[in-house]
């Protein structure tokens, strides 16, 4: 295994970023015909990524690609989103794909036997990069892929006993139908904020009931902030004994694909800007960003105008 050459940068100073996600980049293969496939730059970690520095905040997306043309695409879409390419490594082993056969519903599988995620390696980012990062994001199939699952879970673990804030989505995907639960049980307990859909509470949990899966998401880790989605329905933010209730705003959807990772995306971003804002307005701010994503086909990065404009 050769590491290329990846000290490229997009800032041409040395400050590092004050939110990094890591893990979680991989390219969607998207079936739209017999015979017809459309390709696009994804993963949830990466959107995550892409929304906080969309806003406005120096941030990095830390994980590895191949040197194939999948890669090649997701480098270049990176550099276009302004982030710190000092955190992305090249690796000569194949891309992650995830196999979107069926959109209505989702059917896929994933590709990546060996792949270039998987040897992702947190000693190769630069030197110091620490002391800088407020927050960081981890979730998704990342966790779940091994040897990488356990190379992110002690990063999080480093960087919380260093005093950076931990954000965790474990966001469903069906590689997590066996044997997640102790991942999930080890990040829900370095988390500072976790954030879940409705439907990843119904698929982690086994179970409709959305209060007793909730229940036993805050059972492992009853100090954390959690934020629950739920499409067009109203979002709830759950901190201690208090708990926030509102309604995204209405917008015409194109699509709904990102908009999750837009809201959590928007949540940091209102955390990590404007700490004296009350939980009301934090959430009022997230669901706005997930509004604004839903504008747009495709994993859209809002603008903070975009996000504003719906507030």
């Amino acid at each position: 295994m050769s590491q290329l050459n990846a000290n490229h940068t997009s800032r041409a100073d040395t400050a590092f970023p004050l939110f990094v996600s890591a893990g979680d980049i991989l390219t969607d293969l998207v079936r739209t015909g017999a015979s017809q496939w459309l390709s696009r730059p994804g993963g949830a970690g990466w959107n995550v990524a892409r929304c906080v520095a969309r806003l406005g905040l120096p941030t990095a997306c830390a994980g590895s690609l191949g040197v194939d043309n999948f890669s090649d695409e997701l480098w270049n879409a990176s550099v276009a989103a302004g982030l710190d390419m000092r955190f992305m490594q090249r690796v000569t082993r194949p891309p992650l794909l995830a196999i979107v056969h069926q959109t209505h519903p989702p059917a896929y599988f994933f590709m990546g036997e060996n792949g270039a995620d998987l040897a992702f390696d947190p000693a190769q980012l630069p030197a110091g990069w620490r002391e800088y990062v407020k927050w960081a994001h981890f979730g998704c199939i990342s966790l779940v892929r091994q040897p990488l699952g356990d190379t992110l879970a002690a990063l999080a673990a480093q960087l919380r006993s260093q005093g950076v804030k931990i954000s965790f989505d474990p966001n469903y995907r069906n590689l997590m139908e066996h044997g997640y639960e102790p991942t999930l049980r080890k990040m829900a307990a370095l988390a500072d904020l976790i954030k879940v859909s409705d439907e990843d509470l119904r698929l982690l949990f086994k179970t409709d009931d959305e209060a007793a899966a909730l229940a036993q998401l805050q059972a492992m880790n009853p100090a954390a902030t959690v934020l629950v989605t739920r499409g067009p329905e109203a979002a709830l933010l759950i901190d201690g004994a208090m708990v926030v209730e509102a309604r995204p705003p209405r917008v015409e959807v194109v699509d709904t694909v990102g908009a999750g990772d837009a809201s959590i995306g928007g949540l940091l971003f209102s955390l990590m800007t404007a700490p004296q804002r009350a939980w009301p307005e934090h959430l009022a701010f997230a669901l706005a960003a997930g509004a604004a994503a839903c504008r747009h086909a495709g994993a859209h990065a809002p603008t903070l105008d975009e996000v504003v404009a719906l507030l």
